[in-house]
């Protein structure tokens, strides 16, 4: 039976990797879905064209599809592009600007505050409905704006990181799109045109090539392959890679899945390469097919996610608990129920945080367009969160420690003396494979004398390839030299290679892998491994011409040749980069398929302490509770496989650590997917960058540093806003119920309370853009709404000491204590309020004193200042009768202005007193 959680996982992350809209609706998959008639619907659609597509001849099944062996023409593609459209499933499509307005209008506070306006609008209340609008539509335009930014900066920079497929073309076309620089020869392909395009291009007809690494970019038939393994497990279930063929190997089968000779879009090439044609795209894939069914937003919630959600439904529970009290209260107290009600009802509006869906999406968007002019592009917004949050960040040395332009330093025979046979045999394996693309292969192929002396195009022939994998770390070729005996020459890694050698070649001496003899060789890899050399054993043996297919078993008692070693320097900004990531709270961890002297060496020149070193097989032969404990402190892991570094990952996760791993290879997968966040590079294979959630255009440790600070700031703007809006309702609403109690009228009309909750809206909408103090971005911040509650029981109760102060001036000093007067109380508390609710924003965004120790922006600055002078104007001008205000007599503004100095000091003593018991977050 299909795995159904695993195909939701698929989709989404495939939907991410093209870059498609990143806000999904989940829904769970239709339970008819999982019913014998829809799969006979299925069937009947698309499953019916891959089973003809599958045993069709190849020559039927080219000219079925207008191709030929060479693949289609450009002209051919284009024209058939615009006949089926793009390579692109149908939740991939921009959605169009109405519905995006849609889904910015409908979260919970905006459907909260319609429906108050509804109520108010049919009470005959117009003027609050008309307010309560005004908020919607401001919070709905302003979410909406922030959104469209954002989804047009991430359509220009998908283009940078969109995966590509390698496609024949028939004709010659431009010569920069060429893929290749020097001349490869794939097997049944030589000569052949080779180019990268993007997926959305791909057409049904299309030749492609496909190699370890690979995402598979439609629905294709294998036309050749070899030791093709396709992981296929989100489609069937199945968690061991499957083997593919040209031909169907298996019984007859009404389920497209388990034919041999087909593979699917979404799933993904483990190892081995193949040619296939494709012969669905888009939304006529299998996979596209499931995908009009379900839509899903494949990741667990993050804990950034649930924190938000956890803090709005406890504001709105707390409104809906406070609101139906403030009802009561006044209605028995001022025996005006319908009055009651109204106030009651712009209490609720009040402690509605309206602005918050709008605040989180602001926050996000500017922190992913900032990064990406740091060169990190962020694939899911909540990730810059966790971006922030990291205080672990496991990643592999090559390109990240190092240069990435690896060299080809020396070529040696077993005993470590220069050798040019050595180089000849590793030139040939490099040559003629097309596994898993490699820099080491690059860097023996830029040795072009050797095809030359060889006469490689004319002397030699590929018999058979046996491709690389992560479990034997080695590859091998089999070539014929003028159709005579074969040669298997094998390359990989030293300890790999000796464990299939019984011989060593000694000049031109063959003699046999002594005991004596494996100890000097591993002496003199040992001396290039600590010299920083990447050493690459080399081994062949002649066999008899009696085959063309060669599998693993051939691989056995071979003649050790002797090295190639390679030099890949260290990074000048390395060792800078990792002083700044440890000053900022973040642990490096080296996780590495490589050699441990090597990695060490590396570690050393660019300053990183090798506190501890674990090699796969150590970790391979501990418990999950040993491990655990050196994981903490270890600081490089070497010799590791896939399920080794995704292992550790998870271990770190298990132990509190919010932890990111840093890869670009198909090896790096597993762990990219397990860890908090995956990040990777624009060059990376397509299995990597599906799996990430942030990409690099730079492999730079550097740039890791600078996305993790702007990542802290992001979090640290949304954090000012909850804290700002828990504390300030919350000491709103004692302030209310304390004034409900005592006063012969309303403390404030309905509609002055929405104009004052307005304003006070309008003076946050540039928190996004504040300023965050340097020890905010010292160490990672996490997420933790359990501390919300404990913030607002602290600070709310404190601005209602200065609201009964203010109460207790309006009565006792300027006379506002009977109904003729209550014009005058409310004006006082209106202003008293607004600026008491303003001031605030510049007390709790800072732990230091405000506008003295830490500024804040200009925007931020500008708008609360603005509001400011608004509220104190509004019910001095000719708009104060509209809004049933009166101007208050001058006296009122030093006793106000003490009242906000003491609501400052207060506040400020309680931060200290706050910070050095809970911390400050």
């Amino acid at each position: 039976m299909m795995n159904f959680n695993l195909l939701k996982e698929t989709f989404a992350n495939f939907v991410r990797s093209h870059g498609m809209r990143r806000h999904f609706r989940r829904l769970a998959i239709l339970d008819m879905f999982r019913s014998a008639s829809m799969a006979k619907e299925l069937s009947s659609s698309h499953a019916q064209i891959l089973m003809q597509a599958s045993h069709m001849p190849i020559e039927s099944l080219l000219q079925h599809f207008g191709s030929r062996h060479e693949g289609l023409t450009e002209d051919e593609a284009e024209e058939i592009l615009q006949r089926v459209g793009p390579n692109e499933v149908e939740h991939e499509k921009p959605l169009p600007w109405w519905w995006n307005l849609w889904n910015c209008y409908r979260n919970p506070f905006n459907l909260l505050l319609t429906l108050l306006a509804t109520i108010s609008y049919f009470t005959e209340d117009m003027k609050a409905a008309i307010v309560i609008a005004i908020m919607v539509i401001l919070s709905t335009i302003l979410r909406f704006v922030q959104e469209t930014r954002s989804n047009k900066a991430a359509e220009k920079l998908k283009e940078m990181v969109s995966n590509t497929a390698t496609v024949l073309r028939h004709e010659l076309v431009e010569q920069e799109q060429y893929v290749d620089t020097m001349p490869r020869h794939p097997n049944g392909l030589n000569g052949l045109n080779r180019f990268e395009i993007p997926i959305k291009r791909l057409v049904p007809g299309d030749m492609i090539l496909l190699s370890a690494g690979d995402m598979i970019p439609a629905d294709v038939r294998i036309l050749s392959a070899k030791d093709l393994f396709v992981s296929q497990a989100a489609m069937t279930g199945e968690s061991m890679p499957v083997e593919k063929f040209a031909t169907d190997q298996g019984e007859k089968t009404s389920n497209p899945l388990e034919l041999d000779n087909l593979c699917f879009m979404g799933t993904n090439v483990v190892s081995g390469s193949a040619s296939a044609i494709v012969v669905a795209t888009g939304n006529q894939t299998y996979f596209g097919a499931l995908a009009e069914r379900v839509t899903a937003n494949s990741r667990e919630e993050t804990a950034f996610q649930t924190g938000v959600n956890k803090v709005s439904w406890l504001l709105i529970r707390f409104m809906l608990v406070m609101t139906p009290i403030v009802f009561l209260l006044n209605g028995f107290t001022k025996g005006d129920w319908f009055e009651a009600f109204l106030f009651a009802l712009s209490i609720a509006v009040g402690l509605t945080p309206e602005m918050l869906p709008v605040i989180v999406t602001s926050t996000l968007a500017k922190g992913a367009v900032i990064l990406s002019r740091k060169k990190v592009i962020v694939k899911r917004l909540d990730a810059i969160q966790n971006f922030g949050a990291m205080d672990v960040l496991c990643t592999d040395k090559t390109g990240t420690l190092t240069q990435d332009k690896i060299f080809l330093a020396r070529h040696t025979d077993v005993f470590g003396k220069e050798s040019d046979t050595v180089l000849e045999y590793a030139y040939l394996n490099s040559y003629y494979q097309t596994g898993l693309k490699n820099l080491l292969d690059v860097a023996v192929l830029e040795h072009a004398e050797v095809h030359r002396e060889l006469e490689v195009a004319t002397a030699f022939r590929k018999v058979d390839e046996i491709p690389f994998d992560f479990t034997r770390r080695r590859m091998s070729v089999v070539v014929a030299e003028h159709d005579s005996n074969h040669l298997l020459i094998c390359k990989g890694a030293a300890e790999e290679i000796l464990s299939i050698c019984n011989k060593v070649q000694d000049g031109d001496k063959v003699e046999p892998l002594t005991t004596e003899l494996l100890a000097r060789i591993q002496a003199v890899t040992a001396d290039l491994n600590e010299e920083g050399l990447r050493v690459v054993a080399v081994a062949a043996k002649e066999l008899p011409p009696e085959k063309e297919v060669y599998g693993l078993g051939d691989e056995s008692d071979l003649i050790l040749i002797g090295y190639i070693a390679f030099l890949d320097p260290p990074k000048e900004s390395t060792a800078p980069a990792l002083k700044a990531l440890k000053a900022h709270g973040v642990d490096v961890k080296i996780l590495t398929g490589d050699n441990e002297l090597v990695t060490a060496k590396i570690c050393r020149e660019v300053g990183l302490p090798v506190a501890g070193m674990l090699l796969g097989a150590q970790v391979e032969n501990m418990g999950d509770a040993e491990l655990a404990q050196r994981v903490e402190t270890t600081t490089v892991f070497a010799k590791l496989s896939p399920a080794h570094k995704e292992r550790i990952v998870r271990v770190l996760h298990d132990k509190g650590h919010v932890v990111g791993f840093m890869g670009d290879g198909i090896n790096d997968a597993p762990a990219l997917r397990a860890a908090d966040i995956g990040i990777s590079v624009d060059t990376a294979v397509d299995i990597a960058k599906e799996a990430a959630d942030i990409i690099l255009l730079e492999k730079s440790l550097m740039v890791l540093e600078e996305g993790v600070l702007e990542g802290r700031k992001t979090f640290a703007n949304m954090l000012k806003y909850i804290k700002m809006t828990a504390s300030s309702n919350f000491g709103n609403v004692f302030s209310v119920l304390v004034a409900s109690a005592f006063l012969p009228f309303l403390p404030m009309l309905p509609m002055q309370l929405l104009v004052q909750n307005l304003l006070y809206d309008l003076s946050q909408i540039s928190i996004p853009f504040d300023n965050v103090d340097q020890e905010f971005l010292d160490k990672p911040q996490h997420w933790n709404p359990a501390d919300l509650g404990r913030f607002m029981v602290f600070f709310g109760p404190i601005s209602s000491v200065f609201d009964v102060t203010t109460f207790a001036l309006l009565w006792f000093v300027f006379g506002a204590n009977v109904p003729e007067h209550q014009t005058l109380f409310q004006s006082g508390w209106f202003i008293e309020g607004l600026l008491s609710q303003t001031l605030i924003v510049h007390m709790i965004r800072t732990r230091k004193i405000p506008f003295l120790q830490s500024r804040a922006a200009w925007p931020l600055l500008g708008m609360t200042l603005s509001i400011m002078a608004l509220g104190i104007l509004l019910p001095m001008s000719s708009l104060a009768p509209y809004f049933k205000f009166q101007a208050l007599p001058l006296m009122y503004f030093p006793c106000l202005l003490m009242v906000l100095f003491g609501y400052a000091v207060l506040t400020q003593a309680m931060k200290g007193w706050y910070a050095r018991r809970y911390g400050w977050q």
